[in-house]
């Protein structure tokens, strides 16, 4: 069932993402506007270079405020941001996906066509991918 079904059928194209020159705060701002704990980082062409979480944003103002650092501007999200991606490629199937964030306890990862972003597959992209099946079963 799951293993005819590809990531890129259920996953969600329309992203916030940050390039590492967006400025803290603002990243910070996006994350209470749209409700989102963390976002993709890309480069100019749409690489995906690293992922900016509430938790990345936390450590940045923690190692600022210890090093008694002006807040300023907060910095950019490419200092901050983390460079070590959990990623599953496009044309991965979603039984793929489900074992992914099995074993990475992850909720969602980004999905990848080569190093390009093209979307994301969250655990509830995955679920209702199988309620669809169970209701054309």
């Amino acid at each position: 069932m799951l293993r005819s079904v590809t990531v890129q059928d259920y996953m969600a194209t329309n992203l916030i993402s940050f390039s590492p020159e967006t400025g803290l705060f603002d990243a910070i701002r996006a994350f209470q506007e749209y409700g989102i704990s963390g976002a993709p980082v890309v480069d100019s062409e749409g690489m995906l270079v690293g992922i900016l979480s509430e938790l990345d944003c936390l450590r940045a103002i923690l190692t600022q405020t210890y090093h008694e650092e002006e807040m300023g501007s907060g910095g950019h999200v490419g200092q901050y941001m983390s460079c070590s991606v959990d990623t599953i490629p496009h044309d991965a199937d979603l039984t793929q996906a489900a074992r992914a964030f099995i074993d990475k306890g992850r909720r969602r990862l980004p999905v990848v066509h080569g190093s390009k972003l093209v979307g994301q597959i969250s655990r509830r992209d995955v679920l209702r991918a199988v309620e669809e099946f169970a209701k054309d079963g």
